[in-house]
């Protein structure tokens, strides 16, 4: 029989009295409710938006990109694609060329970043379902056609496949050496494409990518056999993590080789640190209303003063006096936290299952705020909870038999 207990929860379940101590205890509760449930909605949030910001960039992301690990570009030779291709679960390699440029259509001009694409990189990015208007080929009929986001769209007014008037893309040439020329047509090399489609995939992405052919790519700036990046699609068979690994083990350290994650770490990073801001914050919170168990459990101990000179009478030791005022925090604490836990769970169903609370923009890319609970973040929030009972709970349990006994004596 477990004596603490049995007298820790007579005196939560008491009903003789409903005093100061018993409207404290109360108000502990629903302070441990509202702030669990509060935390376990708000890590949900993040955990949703993380999620949303992989599925945004995995429709144009490769499973893995390999760059320079010094400069913007690389030479790309047959033995090395060779390498690469041979490496086991390596499915389809895309070579690359990316730099900023200006776009020019009738006479609106903007910086874009271009994006240089072989034949192959529709085959391992689902990018093609974020089309809104036109298609996702880039080339036809011997034609070149750009892939442009809807913001480049919009702000620069294009009308797709308007062969009367096409867009002008234009680079700086290299100069090195040489003075820069304040004539357009020699300090700029210039190239002419079509408008073939148009994606929506995110703001970022919608308002500064232009997709062209591999080839208008090398032409206009000059690359030859350079490239600044290769794509890697990843056999369904095979851990991503693991042909990462092996690439970095086989290309050496002249070349770095990104996962998706760690291609936008610094994005994700700012979540997973707001996330980390927004838990101690929201702990701080559990922790002041936690402080009423603190102050119940002191105003607890002075009433029950006869109760626990019986006890001690007895033959009960300071220790079960002590594990008695525990254990009475503790099911104040648990009831709270179970309560939050099941609300917190409970609305975050809802919101996952009927989108309660939308974004409240017509433009937004989902529709309610996207939320994903995570069995880590209970545990953690039950973990959090544990410890703050404990911490307001332990300095009125070890005064409870001293103050009895020095009373005596």
């Amino acid at each position: 029989m477990n004596v603490p207990f049995l007298i820790a929860r007579r005196y939560f379940s008491s009903k003789k009295k409903r005093n100061i101590i018993s409207i404290i205890s109360n108000i502990s509760m629903i302070g441990v409710a509202v702030g669990t449930m509060s935390l376990i909605i708000v890590l949900s949030v993040f955990n949703g938006l993380e999620d949303l910001v992989r599925t945004l960039y995995g429709k144009s992301d490769p499973n893995l990109v390999i760059t320079a690990t010094k400069g913007k570009s690389f030479a790309v030779t047959a033995p090395l694609l060779q390498r690469i291709q041979a490496t086991p679960g390596v499915a389809l390699l895309t070579q690359v060329i990316e730099d900023n440029a200006l776009l020019q259509y009738h006479d609106r001009r903007m910086v874009v970043k271009m994006r240089g694409l072989s034949e192959n990189y529709f085959g391992q990015s689902g990018i093609d379902a974020s089309i809104r208007e036109g298609d996702h080929r880039l080339y036809h009929d011997s034609i070149d056609f750009a892939l442009i986001g809807a913001g480049v769209q919009h702000e620069l007014s294009v009308t797709l496949k308007n062969g009367l008037t096409p867009m002008h893309m234009l680079y700086p040439r290299n100069t090195a050496g040489k003075t820069l020329s304040l004539d357009p047509s020699k300090a700029f090399n210039e190239e002419n494409l079509q408008a073939g489609g148009v994606f929506l995939i995110e703001q970022h992405m919608d308002d500064s990518y232009v997709f062209v052919p591999l080839r208008f790519a090398q032409r206009l700036l000059g690359y030859g056999n350079r490239r600044t990046g290769l794509y890697v699609k990843v056999g369904d068979s095979f851990q991503v993590e693991a042909v990462k690994q092996t690439l970095r083990e086989e290309l050496g350290p002249r070349f770095t080789v990104l996962d998706s994650d760690e291609q936008h770490v610094s994005l994700l990073k700012a979540i997973k640190i707001e996330k980390l801001f927004v838990f101690i914050t929201f702990a701080f919170i559990l922790l002041i209303a936690s402080l009423n168990i603190f102050f119940s459990l002191s105003m607890l101990v002075i009433d029950k003063k006869k109760d626990i000179a019986v006890l001690l009478a007895m033959g009960a030791t300071e220790e079960i006096v002590r594990k008695t005022f525990l254990g009475v925090g503790a099911i104040v604490a648990l009831v709270g936290a179970v309560v939050g836990l099941v609300l917190g769970v409970g609305i975050c169903w809802a919101q996952q299952r009927f989108g309660l609370v939308s974004m409240g923009m017509a433009t937004s890319i989902v529709d309610a705020y996207p939320v994903k609970m995570k069995l880590s973040d209970i545990l953690l929030t039950s973990l959090a909870i544990v410890l703050i009972t404990l911490a307001v709970s332990i300095r009125p349990a070890l005064n409870a038999g001293r103050l009895v006994l020095r009373d005596n004596l």
